[in-house]
């Protein structure tokens, strides 16, 4: 019987803390995770409009064996410069990998499209996410708000605000997954009309309103819902999964397309030709657990639910802002009970 960790957030993955940086005018942000000593990592991107910082260093045939941080941040494009922030933030402590008496800290990062929102994004020439990244990456700690927080403070769905979700599951052998993910996702997380999540079936006792699946499915269970006709046409679900077990960097990136899945369970349609949905993956090594190819095999599943569970812990958790483009998941709830 798989359990949450006492956190219920990645950072019940020993060796790793996340940091946000909240720009309420804006209605954008970033999320850092950092990583004590450098992190096997992989990467692994299906959506067809991705933003991308360092990810071709995460192929198992590339020199670089570890991370030091990943960073997750909304502001399209402009929000690739939140990954120097980060990276600035770890300089000053001494992290990064070590060439020619140099440390440079190895900083991939991704972004979702989070501009038409209501927020104000006229700040002039240069844009603020490298100095978000860096304050982000200054905050990072154990403990971390979810919901309308750092990437996700921004973020909508088809139906509901988006948000900032993570979980965390141990597994009977010990290991600890955890997911964190800014949920911007041009499908919905929810079913039909109802607020049922996609994700129910993953749930861990009422993380997220503990409603279960609807009985029966409503008709328009199976309608493909998007934004697409909305004011809000910014899309991209961006994420980590992270665990303590052992693993390679090919395995690492195993891990990151296994936990794609858990997009395909909680976010009806994922991985559209107009999102960027991207996960980076990575391996602490804490764990001293053994995996064997069932071990594998639980690991990568757990990967998929935790992930789903994630998702919809973002949105569920998601609190109102003035200018908002959608209702929270919250305000609406009542509706089709």
């Amino acid at each position: 019987m798989w359990r949450t960790g006492s956190r219920n957030l990645i950072t019940d993955v020993a060796g790793l803390t996340v940091g946000n940086h909240t720009d309420g005018s804006v209605k954008s942000g970033v999320t850092a995770v950092l990583c004590e000593t450098p992190a096997t990592a992989g990467v692994q991107v299906l959506g067809g409009a991705p933003g991308t910082r360092e990810t071709d260093a995460l192929e198992p045939h590339n020199l670089v064996d570890g991370v030091d941080a990943i960073t997750l941040s909304g502001g399209s494009a402009f929000g690739i410069d939140a990954a120097a922030g980060v990276q600035a933030a770890l300089r000053e402590m001494g992290r990064g990998f070590e060439i020619l008496g140099f440390r440079v800290p190895i900083v991939p990062g991704a972004i979702l499209f989070d501009l038409p929102n209501g927020g104000d994004k006229d700040w002039g020439r240069f844009s603020p996410y490298r100095d978000f990244g860096f304050s982000a990456a200054m905050a990072a700690s154990q403990d971390f708000e979810i919901g309308t927080a750092g990437a996700g403070t921004g973020a909508t769905t088809a139906t509901f605000k988006g948000g900032l979700g993570s979980a965390s599951t141990v597994l009977e052998n010990g290991i600890t997954v955890g997911a964190l993910v800014a949920v911007n996702a041009v499908g919905s997380v929810t079913i039909g009309n109802t607020p049922h999540f996609w994700a129910a079936p993953f749930e861990i006792g009422d993380e997220f309103g503990g409603l279960g699946l609807p009985h029966p499915l409503p008709a328009n269970a199976s309608n493909v819902t998007t934004k697409m006709r909305t004011a809000a046409r910014g899309n991209t679900t961006i994420a980590v999964i992270a665990t303590d077990a052992r693993l390679d960097k090919a395995a690492a990136k195993r891990l990151a397309i296994a936990a794609h899945d858990g997009f395909a369970r909680a976010i009806w349609p994922a991985h559209t030709p107009v999102d960027g949905d991207l996960v980076f993956a990575l391996s602490t090594g804490r764990s001293e657990a053994v995996l064997d190819l069932e071990g594998v095999i639980d690991l990568n599943a757990a990967a998929a639910a935790t992930m789903a569970r994630a998702i919809a812990r973002g949105v569920f958790a998601a609190t109102p802002a003035e200018r908002d483009l959608f209702p929270t998941w919250a305000k609406q709830s009542v509706v089709g009970r």
